[in-house]
């Protein structure tokens, strides 16, 4: 056997190996995942779901942040009770930081307080303990609700927040909330440009907390899991 045979297959497996890392190289590593988990008001309630804030904040971090993609897991009528009974399914995007903006539907639904601090407390030690950083948004009532049922409301979500050790945004609405030419003719939902005020709110909030933030652990370099439409948040047998 001539033993110069084996050196092209050497060299061809050389050149191989080599386009391999150009190419992973080129594509990069796996985004870290921000899951927004919330309800009417995280989905973008009548609008189009690229011009929900989580969408437009997407676009706002490729300037300021780089490297993170946005999942929008809001669901319109979730209650956080909901919420958490689809947080597992949820976690499959294996988020690196998560955004929780519950509690509105609880609120207006009447339910007690205490079962609202329990599931709540409930979605954010499971987001915890899948390894996501994790922040909270407060919420309101609106103002045809008495004085005491929301001075009770809006502090649940301080007080549970120093609780379980997260960040809080005071409130998801903040500047938003109660001005009609930012809302739908519900005066509950933020329109097209509500959603762009509540988006450069939530980056101003967050940018600086994500930006330390490495890969999640023990995934390696693969993919997680991206949600794409709105029947994406159904579970699938």
């Amino acid at each position: 056997m001539n033993p110069r045979t084996p050196r092209p297959r050497l060299a061809t497996l050389v050149g191989l190996l080599l386009g391999l890392g150009a190419l992973a190289s080129a594509q990069g590593p796996a985004p870290k995942v921000l899951l927004c988990l919330g309800d009417s008001l995280t989905a973008g309630y009548g609008l189009d779901e690229s011009q929900a804030w989580p969408a437009l904040l997407e676009q706002r971090l490729r300037t300021s942040l780089p490297g993170w993609k946005v999942v929008n897991g809001g669901a319109s009528g979730d209650t956080s009770s909901e919420a958490l009974a689809r947080l597992d399914w949820l976690l499959r995007t294996r988020p690196r930081a998560a955004f929780v903006c519950l509690g509105a539907n609880d609120g207006l639904r009447g339910l007690p307080l205490p079962v609202l601090k329990r599931d709540l407390g409930g979605i954010l030690r499971r987001l915890k303990a899948a390894g996501a950083a994790v922040y909270l948004a407060g919420m309101d009532l609106p103002t045809n609700f008495g004085a005491d049922d929301r001075r009770d409301f809006k502090a649940l979500f301080p007080a549970l927040a120093a609780q379980e050790g997260v960040d809080l945004m005071p409130f998801l609405l903040e500047g938003v909330a109660g001005r009609p030419e930012l809302n739908l003719a519900d005066g509950v939902h933020p329109n097209a440009e509500g959603q762009r005020r509540v988006a450069a709110s939530v980056e101003s909030f967050l940018v600086d907390r994500l930006r330390p933030l490495g890969p999640l652990r023990g995934n390696g370099s693969a993919a997680p899991k991206i949600l794409r439409r709105r029947e994406d948040l159904e579970p699938r047998p």
